[in-house]
């Protein structure tokens, strides 16, 4: 471990002491994962509540692998019910959209901690989250929600390296983001669309694709990969069948964007 990563983890541990008891929202994400390691080993067991919301804009895989993080992680864990479709403004789907899935979701988890008893709740913003189009970032400011990762100053790369050192099997894990993500802005979400997503990306990765996107166009598919990648899905038979297959989900038009994968593509129009 650098002295600087050193320096930034005991702020981080600092951080949990002065704090005392949390709830930490969980995905399963690399974030929130390290987040809720460092918080059981400073505080123990018994000061840590991880929840996760159970939602139709995150796929089944994923919930798949918070449960066995948590049994990997030994921490006490909730599972609560979260319809962000039923929230008024989300599925118009306008550059906000994340403001009011995040004062639903916070509003709902401050509810929860203070029934709890506990006095602070925590998420995985890192340093590297300010540089994207962020509106989550606004209600949990209104909300007096922490994110200890970013008070310590770490990184994307400091939370992948303190991650690997820990052991924690998420450490190379390739980021995600909510299913919501995948549709242009002013295009409204739907349980039809979100489910197109879902099982478009997940026959991609079962085909062993380490970083998928597929951005939903209603009948058009925009595929981002790795561009390491690109030379396999376009190779053989691998692009037959991968057309065949989107096409039986519900798309009519099947396209590889030639650009890659990047986070937050969808917010270069803003």
């Amino acid at each position: 471990m650098s002295s600087e990563l050193k320096t930034k983890t005991e702020k981080l541990e600092e951080i949990f002491r002065t704090m005392g008891r949390v709830l930490v929202a969980y995905s399963g994400g690399v974030d929130s994962t390290l987040l809720l390691k460092v918080a059981k080993d400073v505080l123990g067991d018994g000061n840590v509540l991880a929840v996760t919301a159970l939602s139709s804009l995150y796929p089944e895989r994923e919930l798949t692998g918070v449960k066995k993080l948590i049994q990997t992680l030994g921490v006490r864990h909730l599972l609560i019910e979260s319809n962000e479709l039923e929230i008024a403004g989300f599925s118009k789907n306008p550059p906000d959209r994340c403001y009011y899935c995040k004062k639903e979701l916070y509003g709902e988890l401050l509810n929860l901690a203070k029934k709890e008893s506990i006095p602070f709740i925590v998420e995985g913003s890192t340093l590297d989250d300010d540089k994207d189009h962020r509106p989550g970032r606004v209600a949990i400011q209104e909300l007096g929600i922490r994110s200890p990762l970013k008070e310590a100053l770490f990184t994307k790369t400091d939370v992948r390296q303190l991650s690997k050192g820990l052991s924690l099997p998420t450490w190379d894990k390739p980021s995600f983001a909510c299913l919501a993500s995948r549709f242009p802005y002013g295009e409204e979400i739907t349980p039809e669309g979100l489910r197109m997503v879902d099982e478009a990306e997940d026959f991609l990765f079962r085909l062993g694709f380490k970083q998928v996107r597929v951005r939903h166009y209603q009948n058009l598919a925009r595929i981002e990969i790795l561009q390491e990648e690109m030379g396999r899905l376009m190779g053989g038979a691998l692009r037959g069948k991968v057309v065949s297959h989107l096409k039986g989900i519900g798309y009519k038009y099947v396209t590889l964007d030639l650009q890659g994968f990047r986070s937050g593509s969808m917010n270069e129009v803003l």
